[in-house]
């Protein structure tokens, strides 16, 4: 890895946590569906698995999309994403004959071509089947220069909790007494051939309340891990500890990082003599170090170096001069009301800037050199739609990665040396019939006047009498953005039947920076919801749709936000889809990694929960109120959002007698599927249901 960040760590933490036991309060009459794998609950779960599967997957139009859905994910035509691994580009492939998947390589010139030749690395479905386990793949960290040894984690079912075992790249085989971490939330990041950072379960009191590691440690090889050397402890509150060595030639460094909660991080570089020096920037700001440069990317006002620096902008500064106490950083982006960084990319010699401006992507290509800082246009990137870039060796080479895609244009994945036009190197496959529609952008007006902007993908002819089958998808939280992007999967089971797809754009999202993010914590988490209704409100003022052809899905936090689209605003919607939801915002800091997400909304435990009793869900249930028809899935293997929440509210929604089903695979993690055919069985649940109740 050519760049620290302290966000790094935790990438793809959000809604995520630990399985550990919790006791559930007795006031509830539905606690005891908390008890994850209890048979009681268990059997409750399949019972109504195999009701749902009745009503919605018994049909032959059901077979039909879910086979399709089934081809479009196994398909061979997909583009196959790589990762440069020293000299090879290395794929993990699922298809119909990778049921679990395959880790493989090839070279850049093989890759060029329409079918490359890939030589198998690691196929998990063999390693299933001599192990009699059912691992899902969770990454490989692979040892710079040599790139020989690499720690792979791999999952038991799809849960979080994974095992890191030692792979030897040469051949192809886990490295018998090799450094291996048991199952457990955390990981192992290599220091050199012989020495790896742990951090994981290492026994009582050594994990956060949010489940996350509290410890790091130093772990030889050929050493227990019991006598691993520690290197830095938590404190009480901490959400996770974890330390890496930064591996670029030259500029070999070692850093703790200690995160607090999410967006509230300290990051401390590690001394020869084990001793930390704090990098003294504001908790609030991912900090990035790569070569010589220190990188802040804030959100929140910075006084440093005489000037006060605006939440969204991202400054530098040589990193030894910052050190050192100076503070003379320069801009390389500050925001506007319309536009926010979406991320940046070092290259060799470059730094890729990628901002986001009215949710649409632009690209710039900044230079140091001894004059300060160059900008230049990044040559030859597309005008519209997505755009994605990541470098391919940032050590050795300014070429990037470009992926560009949009609801109806299937996605491309181009190599572009910086400076240079791109060459397109792979596109997807066309999976439906787009011709007929068109791609919009409008903005709907928030309960306080906010202008709050959707995209809308809708068939060109569109009558415009309200009676169009529409679905309205959002997220809203975790400063998370929702950008176009094509889908087989939509396609299919949506816009090529005639339906109407809008994606929202809602504050608690990321799509304007730090403050659209900001605007919708904690007690200001109603503006997200009130976002979300009037982006409703304005679909169905253009007659586009009516609220009996109106439907809406979200997972996650997303789940979160239709349970309250369900409780809150139940006349707007004729069906809701709640996916892998949080619902029982009193009990959620209790419940696997809620207690990590508190930053977000709040602590049920003290006065807040004054403000978060009015986005509960499960505590905003009216039996006499009327409820759209409703379908909750999850999975028991969740080990993030407790299935808990959706059993729970699926068994208070259908004691009432209201219009509601419920699915839980038994595999699948957080995601929800642990191979091709259970997400194509999910997604085929979803997008039938919706069809169904909205043409009625």
């Amino acid at each position: 890895m050519s760049q620290f960040s302290s966000a790094c760590l935790i990438a793809g933490l959000a809604i995520a946590g630990s399985a550990s036991a919790q006791t559930a309060p007795s006031a509830d009459p539905h606690a005891w569906l908390e008890e994850v794998e209890g048979e009681k609950a268990l059997d409750w779960v399949k019972a109504r698995n195999a009701k749902a599967e009745a009503e919605i997957a018994g049909t032959p139009a059901f077979k039909t999309l879910e086979a399709q859905i089934r081809a479009i994910l196994d398909s061979d035509a997909k583009i196959p994403g790589v990762e440069k691994i020293g000299d090879y580009y290395y794929n993990f492939w699922k298809d119909k004959q990778h049921e679990r998947g395959v880790w493989r390589r090839t070279t850049l010139a093989e890759y060029r071509k329409p079918e490359p030749q890939w030589e198998t690395v690691l196929d998990l479905d063999a390693l299933n089947k001599a192990e009699n386990a059912k691992w899902v793949w969770h990454g490989a960290d692979c040892l710079k220069p040599k790139y020989q040894r690499c720690l792979i984690a791999l999952s038991p079912g799809g849960s979080d909790a994974d095992v890191t075992r030692e792979f030897d790249l040469t051949t192809k085989q886990f490295v018998q007494d090799g450094f291996f971490r048991p199952e457990a939330k955390g990981g192992l990041s290599w220091i050199d051939d012989n020495t790896v950072y742990v951090f994981t379960d290492f026994g009582p009191g050594t994990l956060t309340s949010s489940g996350y590691p509290n410890i790091v440690k130093e772990w030889k090889r050929g050493t227990a891990l019991s006598a691993a050397k520690t290197v830095y402890e938590g404190k009480p509150g901490d959400m996770y500890i974890a330390a890496m060595r930064d591996h670029t030639p030259g500029w070999q460094r070692d850093f703790v990082s200690r995160t607090l909660a999410f967006y509230n991080d300290e990051l401390y570089l590690r001394n020869a003599d084990g001793s930390l020096s704090k990098i003294d920037a504001p908790n609030s700001a991912q900090k990035g170090v790569h070569k010589d440069w220190l990188l802040l990317e804030l959100r929140e006002p910075y006084e440093a170096g005489g000037k006060t620096w605006k939440p969204g902008s991202l400054i530098v500064i040589r990193f030894d001069d910052f050190m050192a106490g100076k503070r003379d950083f320069t801009a390389l982006f500050e925001p506007t009301e319309n536009a926010a960084l979406a991320g940046s990319t070092w290259t060799k010699d470059h730094l890729v800037l990628n901002v986001m401006e009215d949710v649409k992507n632009r690209l710039s290509v900044l230079t140091p050199g001894k004059d300060g800082w160059a900008k230049s246009a990044f040559v030859g990137a597309p005008g519209i739609g997505t755009l994605g870039v990541g470098a391919v060796d940032a050590d050795d080479s300014n070429a990037v990665w470009l992926t560009a895609t949009d609801f109806l244009t299937p996605t491309t994945l181009s190599i572009a040396e910086v400076g240079k036009q791109p060459e397109v190197l792979k596109s997807n496959p066309v999976f439906f019939d787009g011709s007929k529609d068109v791609i919009e952008q409008h903005f709907a007006t928030s309960k306080d006047g906010t202008k709050v902007p959707y995209f809308l993908v809708r068939p060109k002819d569109l009558a415009f009498d309200g009676k169009a089958p529409t679905l309205l998808y959002g997220y809203g939280g975790f400063e998370i953005s929702m950008t176009p992007a094509y889908s087989g999967g939509i396609g299919k089971g949506w816009l090529e039947k005639g339906g109407v797809y809008a994606l929202a754009n809602i504050r608690g999202g990321g799509e304007y920076g730090p403050r659209w993010h900001q605007a919708a914590l904690k007690a200001n988490r109603h503006k997200a919801y009130e976002d979300f209704a009037a982006i409703a409100d304005d679909l169905v003022a253009r007659k586009i749709t009516s609220p009996a052809h109106l439907g809406t899905m979200g997972g996650s936090n997303g789940g979160l936000l239709m349970g309250n689209m369900l409780t809150q605003y139940p006349e707007k919607f004729g069906a809701i889809v709640v996916q892998v939801p949080l619902l029982d915002m009193k009990r959620y800091s209790h419940l696997l990694a809620g207690a990590s997400w508190m930053a977000e909304y709040g602590n049920p435990d003290t006065a807040d929960w004054e403000f978060i009793k009015g986005f509960s869900p499960y505590h905003l249930f009216d039996p006499a109120k009327t409820y759209p028809a409703t379908l909750f899935t999850t999975s028991t293997k969740d080990d993030r959002v407790h299935p808990g929440h959706a059993r729970k509210m699926m068994a208070l929604m259908e004691a009432a007698g209201k219009d509601v089903r419920y699915y839980e695979n038994i595999e699948g993690g957080h995601g929800g599927a642990a191979n091709n055919a259970q997400a194509a069985h999910m997604t085929a649940l979803a997008y039938a249901f919706l069809w169904e109740q909205l043409t009625k």
